[in-house]
């Protein structure tokens, strides 16, 4: 501990950043002076527990107080803020650590995958607009971001360049191995993509590079955005998983047991793709978890010619208009969007995942066609279902879902279920412009 404190002083650090991650996804924390580094570790920064989102904790007694613990592997200095370091913090109440904290909930779902001698890991690529706000519009940051089809744009990506170096700089210092950059297919809109990691160390990271893209935007006066959907016309943000399992030996037991059988996953990966593909409709709910989220799942023409977007519950291999794509010794879970919860989503992914061992359930035959280019009726004679279409719809499902709620654990589920209903009733009781200019002279 000492020599930790002694370390992170020598790097000029003055003070600790103990952040922790609510139910919808966003960092939440407090500053710490360095000195206090091991009371962080072995008690936590105390947090009242009712002002947490998800938390359903008391206003009195012993349960009311959240303490959000450090784990001295996961301290690092921000270079964006010289002289801070940020702390990843876990949920601890009553000196126990707290079922409704999300990192905890993918701490006990990877505890499962360890028992059976497995470790998942996963690579998780965001995509994110770069926006301003003028006269009331929330508009993309750069104005001559305005190709018909913007995707790999050499134009605006060079605009971009300062706060693009700026965050890939940020990671690689921070131990993330950042590969590609890449401007996307709406304007605005832009792709970091960093290694694959374990499964919580990943979901860490993604907390790490929202932090940090946070923060480096406001100082090249902009705003990062991971709205699934910002613009009705364009494509959305995904936040898609590429997935493979591995045992204690570092062997991938998603590697097919034959070369020669022409396939990409094993026997016990296609088990594990399957028990997804059959739990798509609950873990929509965790995947693409906002109202807006359903603005991207559907499947039509946009300004770039596509959405990208899976709207159909299938899999098939390096095909990326169903909501699983395979791919050798691993698959891509393209469901995911920008707003999701990474510890949720994954724990809930692994849940679903370990049901298909479990089940030995078969995926079935692997999808070939581009299914955005079929009509709803091929579809269906197909036997081919459908994503859930809102999120009234996608928290029926979860409701339904022993497996997924399962993952989440009785509070967090409870909760989560109760809040997301609430902002489907919000929104559905708003009236908007459009309702509006179609209706207020109509009748």
């Amino acid at each position: 501990m000492i020599d930790l404190q002694e370390q992170l002083a020598a790097q000029g650090v003055h003070t600790l950043l103990a952040q922790f991650t609510d139910v919808h996804g966003v960092a939440k924390g407090k500053y710490v002076p360095l000195a206090k580094l091991p009371e962080l570790i072995e008690t936590g920064a105390g947090f009242a527990g009712p002002s947490i989102w998800g938390t359903a904790l008391p206003r009195t007694g012993a349960r009311a107080e959240y303490y959000a613990r450090a784990t001295a592997q996961a301290i690092q200095p921000m270079p964006w803020m010289p002289g801070y370091a940020r702390a990843v913090c876990s949920g601890y109440v009553d000196g126990q650590p707290f079922d409704a904290c999300p990192r905890q909930v993918l701490q006990r779902a990877t505890g499962r995958l360890a028992e059976r001698g497995w470790t998942l890991k996963t690579g998780i690529e965001p995509e994110f607009f770069l926006l301003k706000q003028e006269a009331g519009q929330w508009l993309p940051a750069d104005d001559a971001d305005r190709l018909h089809k913007p995707s790999y744009d050499l134009k605006s990506l060079p605009r971009q360049a300062g706060f693009l170096h700026a965050l890939s700089d940020a990671l690689t210092r921070c131990g993330l191995d950042v590969f590609q950059l890449d401007h996307e297919d709406a304007h605005g809109q832009y792709e970091v993509n960093f290694t694959f990691d374990e499964a919580l160390a990943s979901a860490d990271h993604l907390m790490l590079f929202k932090l940090a893209a946070h923060a480096l935007a406001e100082q090249h006066g902009m705003v990062f955005s991971m709205m699934p959907k910002p613009f009705a016309n364009q494509p959305g943000s995904g936040l898609h998983f590429h997935v493979s399992l591995w045992d204690a030996g570092g062997q991938c037991v998603f590697a097919p047991e034959s070369q020669a059988s022409g396939t990409l996953l094993s026997t016990l990966g296609r088990q594990f793709l399957a028990g997804v593909q059959a739990h798509s409709a609950a873990l929509c709910a965790l995947a693409a978890p906002t109202v807006n989220s359903y603005k991207r799942l559907v499947v039509g023409e946009s300004l770039s010619g596509t959405s990208w977007a899976p709207a159909y519950i299938a899999h098939g291999p390096n095909n990326r208009t169903a909501v699983l794509r395979t791919l050798p010794k691993r698959f891509e879970w393209r469901l995911p969007d920008a707003s999701a919860n990474p510890y949720l989503a994954t724990a809930a992914l692994i849940a679903a995942g370990l049901d298909g061992i479990d089940r030995q359930l078969d995926p079935g035959p692997d999808c070939t066609e581009d299914l955005f280019s079929l009509p709803l009726a091929a579809i269906r004679e197909r036997g081919i279902g459908l994503l859930p279409q809102s999120l009234e719809q996608a928290v029926d499902a979860l409701e339904r879902d022993e497996v997924v709620r399962g993952a989440l654990g009785d509070t967090l589920s409870r909760e989560f279920i109760r809040l997301k209903r609430a902002e489907w009733i919000e929104y559905a009781r708003h009236v908007s412009g459009w309702e509006l200019q179609r209706y207020a002279a109509t009748f």
